[in-house]
């Protein structure tokens, strides 16, 4: 049976770009037991509350990745919110684990998904914004939506 190919979303985490200001993403495999890739190829997989560190033997963990057990699984299910190791290259954890080490910043799962087979994960550190921050976002965006929704009117009117 060939390997799918392309990249498929199974979860996105739409709260981490609320909730944090993004830097940099890296791409992460991950270390999954057979019932949970089962239960992502199904789509079922919560991102919310995820996140990850870098532990003292430079190892990264995702911590509170919700994949719900699979369906038609047996007494070997998995465990549901247990730690999963990710999978980068030494230089990536030293850069990473410099860049989250600072305050007020951490680790979070932007989205999870298939390449070409594998399970993977996009990481990207983030700094949390205040509650002012993410009203000045809203505003701006409901600003950039009634700009949009009026020159999509104008040009709407324009054609009659």
């Amino acid at each position: 049976m060939p390997r799918e190919q392309g990249v498929r979303v199974v979860a996105r985490n739409r709260r981490a770009t609320h909730d944090y200001t993004i830097g940099d993403t890296w791409e992460a495999g991950l270390v999954l037991q057979g019932t949970e890739v089962k239960s992502l190829r199904a789509g079922k997989a919560t991102l919310t509350d995820a996140f990850a560190q870098v532990d003292e033997r430079g190892e990264v963990w995702m911590y509170n990745l919700h994949i719900p057990e699979y369906a038609f699984g047996t007494w070997r299910n998995h465990d549901v919110m247990r730690k999963r190791k990710l999978l980068l290259n030494k230089r990536e954890i030293a850069k990473l684990s410099r860049e989250a080490d600072g305050p007020g910043k951490t680790i979070v799962p932007l989205q999870l998904y298939f390449k070409d087979g594998y399970a993977k994960v996009e990481i990207a550190v983030g700094t949390g914004k205040r509650d002012w921050d993410k009203r000045q976002a809203i505003r701006e965006r409901d600003a950039k939506r009634e700009a949009q929704r009026a020159l999509a009117n104008r040009v709407r009117n324009r054609k009659r």
